[in-house]
């Protein structure tokens, strides 16, 4: 894609890097800690020259464009369009989403339609409709400042406003729809506004666009929370209520506040908690975890302090660790939520309860102790252990588990043995240099054939030629290599796996000089056809020992007239 060519262009990484990371000169290149994971020594790597970044420490990878999603918790094309807006580029296509022309216009259409409604929404706060809306927020202690930061509106108690109301600016019912802001009656098909009589909380995503709304009942019959259906913008289990708002102050203090309701969120950023954000009345997901852990370092609990809230907790404290990110747990007084201690007992009640924050572990640990049976205590550790989303970290938690449940290291260890054996396959794609395990000639030569069409691209149509894909036995191995084939240099990085990322970016940064190219490759090529040869030998002996246990002696005959032609041929 030409767009992304020229944005990397127009882009100093080095510059997009030091807006979140302290970065100082090494050696031609520059280092600071990583801002993946916690540490202070200077791990995290970055060469300008080649526009990576690499880190020594948690291996994350990648080019400009992939630091600035990461970092900010954007899926690809998000990260795509604000760089693009930022250094003046206009994106004509959508690159890795596979979208249609037709999608792209539903989207556009359905982020269009919640503009218009959160216009709708918000004036109807401002008028006669709204106000028991503005007497219930007032009641709460939230300013009118803080309501408008975050945009809330309230939708009228009527079946048909919001319909009108985008019909009238030229969107049909239909399209409303599917967007998730209308709804159908089961039985006579008739289509009506979603949410009637509710205070409005527009939900956006990571570039401040309105996708989704949760609203709350004010008065009458329904649910007391109300959720947009998920639709062309809005996923379930990927999106946070506030962080569009808090990224800015996250990316500084490195920490995120994690709260419940979407009062307790607004409520937090009145009182000067602007790292806060809230989940979207469902369990936290691995998805929201990547977007929290790309702004900050820990992510800091704070749920309801009764015993839903302490459920609550216990499972996302074990979600955040296993992704292998920091957390720990603030306890609120019985009864309590973080709006309610905000408003009766100022930032002073609440940083009390900050300074008696619990390390996520030791919360897990402490909980299960009081309340679980050892069986449970061992089921909860297995799927722990079984969760965690880097195998190194196995390392870290074993001895903590142990000690903390009164369990055998030991026993422990070959339980955690078990589970990487289990998912241990022969197609993880292996570092250039620490080799996870012991590595076979043949893994050896794909890594040196792959890492040399890296370093130096003008060799891959040779390769290509001479067939390297036949030697290719490796499944990680075939998908990098049909990447290298396929792509432009600019777009590679994000086809790949994060394994195969780290491959290629750790290739680039370690690249030593080469004096001749072209003599360096054709004695690869040399190297590639005997192993041909070798490959093409083996395979003629396997077949000749099958016919001859067939008892098919004609047909054992004409394959080694075969074999002796072709060792001829092998040997010219």
């Amino acid at each position: 894609m030409r767009e992304i060519d020229e944005i990397k262009a127009r882009l100093d990484i080095v510059e997009v890097v030091r807006r979140y990371v302290e970065l100082r000169p090494v050696s031609g290149r520059w280092m600071g800690p990583c801002p993946f994971h916690q540490e202070t020594k200077p791990s995290f790597s970055v060469n300008p020259e080649e526009g990576f970044y690499y880190c020594f420490g948690c291996q994350a990878a990648g080019d400009v464009i992939d630091f600035y999603m990461r970092v900010n918790g954007l899926d690809f094309r998000e990260a795509l369009e604000h760089l693009a807006s930022e250094v003046g580029v206009t994106l004509q296509s959508t690159p890795a989403s596979g979208a249609t022309d037709e999608t792209r216009q539903r989207r556009r259409r359905a982020l269009e339609m919640h503009e218009a409604a959160q216009d709708f929404y918000r004036h109807c706060l401002g008028r006669a409709t709204g106000e028991h809306a503005r007497a219930y927020l007032q009641k709460r202690g939230l300013s009118a400042e803080v309501v408008n930061a975050f945009g809330v509106g309230v939708s009228p108690d009527s079946w048909n406003s919001l319909k009108n109301h985008l019909q009238s600016r030229g969107f049909s019912a239909e399209e409303a729809l599917d967007a998730g802001l209308l709804a159908k009656s089961d039985k006579a098909s008739r289509l009506y506004d979603r949410f009637r009589n509710r205070l409005m909380f527009p939900i956006q995503d990571m570039a401040g666009r309105i996708i989704a709304f949760g609203a709350r009942l004010l008065e009458g019959e329904g649910p007391k929370y109300l959720n947009s259906s998920e639709s062309e913008i809005y996923k379930k289990g990927e999106h946070l209520y506030g962080l569009s708002q808090a990224r800015a102050s996250m990316a500084k203090t490195r920490r995120a506040l994690l709260t419940e309701g979407y009062v307790d969120v607004i409520s937090m950023h009145q009182f000067g908690y602007a790292d806060s954000c809230g989940v979207l009345g469902t369990a936290l997901t691995s998805n929201q975890v990547r977007r929290l852990t790309g702004l900050a370092h820990t992510v800091d609990l704070v749920f309801d302090g009764d015993e839903a809230g302490r459920k609550a907790a216990l499972r996302s404290a074990e979600m955040i660790l296993t992704q292998g990110a920091a957390c720990r747990v603030v306890e609120l007084p019985e009864g309590e939520d973080v709006d309610s201690v905000l408003q009766n007992s100022g930032r002073e009640g609440f940083e009390a309860c900050l300074a008696n924050a619990s390390d996520g572990l030791t919360f897990c640990v402490q909980r299960l102790t009081s309340q679980a049976s050892p069986k449970e205590i061992l089921d909860w550790t297995a799927g722990f252990l079984k969760g965690l989303a880097d195998e190194s970290l196995r390392a870290y938690y074993i001895p903590r588990l142990a000690d903390g449940f009164g369990l055998a290291e030991a026993e422990l260890r070959r339980s955690a043995f078990q589970v990487v054996a289990k998912k241990t396959s022969r197609d993880v794609a292996p570092q250039p240099r620490e080799a996870v395990g012991p590595r076979d000639e043949d893994d050896r030569a794909e890594r040196a054939f792959l890492a040399f069409a890296i370093c130096y691209p003008e060799s891959i149509a040779t390769f290509e030629k001479e067939g390297l894909d036949q030697v290719l036995a490796s499944t990680w191995s075939q998908k990098l290599w049909d990447a290298m084939r396929r792509g432009n240099e600019a777009e590679i990085l994000h086809e790949l796996d994060e394994q195969s990322k780290r491959f290629w970016v750790r290739c680039r940064l370690e690249k030593t000089g080469c004096e001749d190219v072209g003599a360096s490759t054709s004695e690869m090529c040399e190297i590639l056809r005997r192993r041909l040869a070798e490959r093409n030998k083996q395979k003629h002996q396997d077949e000749l020992r099958r016919l001859e246990a067939s008892g098919d002696a004609s047909a054992c005959r004409r394959l080694l007239e075969s074999f002796t032609e072709t060792l001829g041929r092998d040997d010219e």
